[in-house]
């Protein structure tokens, strides 16, 4: 099991996400990003909107998903 934060899944929060493949977290996030968009959380609406810009392009998009794969699996297992 490994371990990131909403930020570094591009959110605004030090809250953290654990999971055993990137798959999962990727999920958990968008999970975590609904809920609050949902709650009018201003500082996700910040971040939501820079992901929107990213996603305009699926090159870039891609490219960010495949860094943030890498970054999970460059990861040391939870102790």
């Amino acid at each position: 099991m490994k371990t990131m934060s909403c930020k570094q899944l591009g959110g605004a929060f030090d809250h953290n996400f654990h999971a055993d493949t990137f798959d999962e977290m990727a999920e958990q996030s968008k999970k975590h990003a609904m809920e609050m968009f949902s709650a009018g959380d201003e500082a996700h609406l910040v971040a939501m909107n820079g992901m929107q810009k990213l996603m305009q392009s699926s090159e870039a998009m891609t490219q960010w998903m495949d860094n943030k794969r890498k970054e999970f699996d460059a990861l040391p297992d939870n102790a």
